[in-house]
This record gives C-alpha cells, structure tokens and sequence, in this order.
C-alpha cells in the first residue's frame, strides 16, 4: 500500500475531480467495475474531471514507480492486473461532438454509446456500436468492435480515425496515420497497453434506419432453429448481420415479464436495408413459426435494445473462442452439453456470424486488420454464489471441448475473458509489431490494460 503521503497530497492538489484511496469512505464505489464479479484493487483510484487528471495520475504512477490503468464504464475488467497500479476512471468524461459534414465524431474516454448514437441519429448517421448502450466507446473500440453494422463496415477499431492519447512520459500527443503512425496502428485493435487514450476521432455511416430485431422460438426447438439460421449465413449479404442464441433466463425483474424464467433458442438480426429486401433472407426462419417475432425498421439507436443486455451492473463470467465454421454436426455437439436437457448453467450463448468486411484485411488497417474465421461464440453466466461461479467455469470447457473439432484457434479480443494467450488474438507479424511499438512507446511497462501486450524479451 501507499505511505508516500506527502505526494499524495501533491496529486490531490494537481487533479480536479477525486483522488480515492484504501482508507477513504468511497474506496470501494470507486473501485467497482460493471461487471460485479470482478474484485478490483489498485493501489488508488483517480476519478479524471479531464484531459490534465489523467497526464497528472500518469506522471505521478512515473515518480512512485506504479502502473496505471484506465477504465471508462467498466466493462470488459476481466484480466486487468491492478497490483502496484492507479486504476483512472474516466466515466466522467463524457462529452461528444458530432461532426455531420465529415461524418465523424470525437469521444471523450469516458464516452458511452448513447452518448453517439443518440445526436449522430439526428443528422442520420450511425456509429458502429456494441450491443448495449451503456458501453465504453473507447475500450470497445481499441479491442476490435463487433457491432450490428459488422458484416458492412467492419470492425470499430478500422474506424478510428484520430486519438489523443498520454504517453508514458505524461506528454499529451495526437496520433493519427501521419503522426505517430506506429502507435496509431496499434491502437486499433492492440488494446490499451500502449497509452493512456483520452480521446478517440471515430468515422460514421450513413444510416437513418434498417430493418432488425429477433425471432423466438420454444428452447426445444433449437436444432432446427440453428439449422435454418446457419443456412440463411451461408447465402447472407453483407448488409445482413445476425446471432443464434441460446437463452435461459432467470425469474427476475430485469427479464420481462413474456420471457422471465423461459428458455428459449433466439435469432437476433440487422438488416441494412428494408422490409421486402430482409423478407427473402428469414423465409425459412419465419416457415418454423416463431413465438416471437420484433423485426421491423428501426432507427439506428434501436439497434442497442436489440441483444437485451441489463442496464444496470451485474455479476457475470463469460468465456469466448472463434469457429472456423457451423455445420450441422457442430450444432449437435453444442446442444449435447448446452441446450434442452443438458443441464448447462450457462445463461446466454450467443454464436455470432462474422465474414463480410470483417474477414477482409485492408492495408489501412490497424492491428486487428480483420477476423479470420466464420463465427465467434460467447457463453455467459451470473455467479449469484460460489457454486453456480464453479459450475460455469467447470461447464465452459466442455463447450470449448465440444466444438473442438471446428475451433479456428484465434480468439477475439473483446470476447476472450478467461485467461487468453494474446498471440491468439492477432496474426503472428502482428503479434511481434505490436511487442516491437509496446517498447517504443513504454519501455517501463507503465500502461496496464487487459490482455496486455508485453515488452519482448
């Protein structure tokens, strides 16, 4: 723990918004992630006011001999190794320009989706966003950023046009492809170990509004459910992306009413386009009669209600791996340990359809130049106590084990929240570039950020 009162006391002076420590009443709100699992405990919390609070938390970590850490809402705490570091949270800074005639917006680092999808809809332009409102732009962003616009625009990361960032040295830069080129190419995609990111330029698209939304079906129907969706993939436009889910969700409040307690095999879909272009793409989907059927145009904005992620924080485990491809056997294989009658105590496992922009590597590109593989599935779980955690750790690898014969070997940054070798994440010249700016930019090791990228050797 800290004893270097007298410089603490510096910081407090230097920082606007609030410098928590161990002993202070608020230590544990401020320390709290989204995720309600995770136990973080740095060695002090900076609550950033602005631009100046981070270089002063950094330049401060630089003098004690301590690591920083940034982190906006939250999500995605999984893997941030926090001993002997400051934990900056920038959830206050929130603040967002639109700039419709360029198509393109600035973000602070605390920046939720809502804060840009929301104005950008009103100039008829759309970011591509996660699939909940209230994630960190910026983290999402530099992890890669698979959104419900994927297939058509690609990954968010290949979308990021400028960064403001603090060096390890507390010196503030603006990094774009002419300056500073290196760190700019690994911030797309690289994940925060590099610097600490302040602000984010990122491009948008023109979308008013698209068709989307889900079809539910009973959970017994799974096998022909995720047949006919597998088939309508290997035909879909790239202006077509979608999940198959597998939902069990709990009997409380925050599941409504329809669906609390049920458990159900679920398409979740976004369509660029309109009703008569979606219709010939779901007719086998819509041929199996689903319970449930939201799809429908919908303004951009929408697209965030679409996947029915909580809006408040909870406690979650979740477990992520990339396929190769999806055929019928693989289907068997994964409702054999987590559809009806396997007794799974994973809530949501959600397949996602990748291909379309997101497999084309373009040399504009940053580090995650593109996602070489068919589907990316994600299983996630609440440990509401020690049992139902042990469960879920001890049931995602019989899934990972059951899909193995189609398991691509990579691993998507965004998704990977068990322990990942981060080599898994990128190609392997990649991999080494990204090692080769880490030392460039932080030779100390400074920056902390999940899946880190560590010096070479």
């Amino acid at each position: 723990m800290l004893t270097i009162d007298h410089a603490l006391e510096r910081l407090r002076e230097r920082v606007l918004g609030a410098v928590v420590t161990p002993g202070d009443e608020s230590w544990d709100d401020a320390r709290r992630a989204w995720n309600l699992a995770l136990d973080q405990r740095p060695e002090l919390v900076v609550q950033a006011e602005g631009v100046q609070d981070v270089v002063a938390a950094v330049r401060f970590a630089r003098e004690q001999g301590l690591r920083v850490a940034l982190q906006g809402t939250g999500h995605g705490g999984h893997g941030l190794d926090l001993d002997g570091a400051i934990l900056v949270k920038t959830e206050r800074m929130r603040g967002v320009e639109i700039d419709p005639a360029d198509r393109r917006a600035r973000v602070q680092a605390g920046a939720q989706w809502q804060d840009v999808t929301v104005p950008a809809a009103e100039h008829g332009l759309a970011a591509l966003a996660g699939s909940a409102a209230d994630v960190g732009v910026v983290g999402y962003s530099l992890g890669g950023g698979i959104g419900w616009l994927a297939r058509r625009h690609g990954l968010a990361s290949n979308s990021i046009l400028s960064a403001d960032v603090v060096l390890a040295d507390g010196r503030l830069v603006h990094v774009d492809e002419s300056s500073e080129p290196e760190l700019f190419w690994a911030l797309r995609g690289g994940g925060g170990s590099f610097a600490a990111v302040v602000a984010l330029e990122i491009a948008l698209y023109p979308v008013a509004e698209l068709y989307a939304g889900m079809l539910l079906y009973p959970w017994e129907r799974a096998p022909e459910v995720l047949r006919a969706w597998t088939a309508m993939t290997a035909e879909a436009p790239d202006e077509l992306t979608s999940c198959g889910r597998l939902l069990q969700l709990p009997p409380i409040d925050l599941v409504p009413e329809p669906l609390r307690g049920g458990q159900f095999v679920v398409v979740e879909l976004a369509y660029l386009g309109d009703e008569a272009a979606a219709a010939p793409h779901l007719a086998r989907l819509r041929e199996l009669g689903p319970m449930m059927d939201t799809c429908a145009m919908v303004p951009a904005p929408a697209l965030q209600a679409l996947h029915m992620d909580p809006p408040d924080p909870m406690p979650g485990i979740g477990d992520g791996f990339m396929l190769d491809e999806l055929p019928d056997d693989a289907i068997d294989a994964l409702l054999e340990v987590a559809g009806p009658g396997s007794g799974s105590p994973i809530l949501s496992l959600e397949i996602r359809h990748l291909g379309g922009e997101l497999a084309v590597a373009r040399p504009e590109h940053g580090a995650q130049p593109a996602l070489d593989a068919g589907f990316v599935v994600f299983s996630l779980g609440i440990p509401m106590d020690a049992d139902v955690a042990a469960a879920l750790l001890g049931h995602f690898p019989r899934v990972r084990r059951a899909l193995g014969p189609w398991d691509s070997g990579r691993h998507y940054f965004n998704l990977a929240e068990q322990e990942t070798d981060p080599r898994t994440m990128y190609p392997a010249a990649a991999y080494d570039r990204l090692r080769d700016v880490k030392l460039a930019y932080d030779p100390a090791d400074v920056f902390r950020a999940n899946h880190r990228i560590p010096l070479p050797a």
